[in-house]
């Protein structure tokens, strides 16, 4: 397995743009730093939940139907290529939504989310069950991507409190280059 490629995947998927770190830039912004980090904890839960639901469910595709795995890379590499587009196109004019910022609204919105729901069904089947099989390290691979997910969010926490004032005057520069991160994650999933 390419750790690298592996590593810097998850980074790039956890840490751009999706509803759940809007949400979080939002919160800290409507709310302040510790609603967004109560909300950060919901949705950290929900996304290893959902790995683990991931594991699990790929383990059985994998052993039943190996071809499932292409049509993943396609649906997610199509899926990240619009994404892509919609963070691009962002109407940065417009304040972002406001949401509760509550463990609960956290921990749901990661179960609407199609960007987490895709990631966590591609990630395990694209980089671990190729080289790993065996219970004890996709559970480690579980564990480690929920860390990566959880730094994510709190880096959006920070980085919303420490640079809101500049990511207001910025805001179209920044979604160009969140954009841009979200097609090589998608161009990735291939590598």
């Amino acid at each position: 397995m390419n750790i690298t490629s592996f590593v810097v995947y998850c980074f790039i998927i956890t840490f751009t743009p999706g509803p759940t770190n809007i949400v979080i830039l939002s919160t800290v912004h409507n709310l302040g730093t510790k609603k967004a980090i109560e909300y950060t904890y919901g949705a950290t839960i929900a996304f290893g939940l959902l790995l683990v639901i991931s594991a699990m469910l790929n383990t059985i595709l994998v052993t039943i139907i190996p071809k499932i795995l292409i049509v993943m890379q396609i649906i997610g590499s199509f899926y990240m290529l619009y994404l892509a587009y919609q963070v691009y196109k962002m109407d940065t004019s417009k304040p972002t939504v406001n949401q509760t910022g509550t463990f609960m609204s956290g921990f749901l919105m990661q179960f609407l989310n199609p960007k987490v729901v895709l990631f966590t069904m591609t990630v395990i089947p694209s980089f671990i069950m190729p080289y790993y099989t065996a219970m004890p390290a996709v559970a480690i691979s579980v564990i480690a991507i929920t860390l990566i997910g959880f730094l994510a969010f709190i880096t959006w926490v920070l980085f919303g409190t420490i640079f809101k004032e500049f990511l207001q005057k910025h805001k179209k520069t920044v979604n160009i280059m969140m954009a841009l991160f979200l097609v090589y994650a998608a161009i990735m999933i291939w590598m």
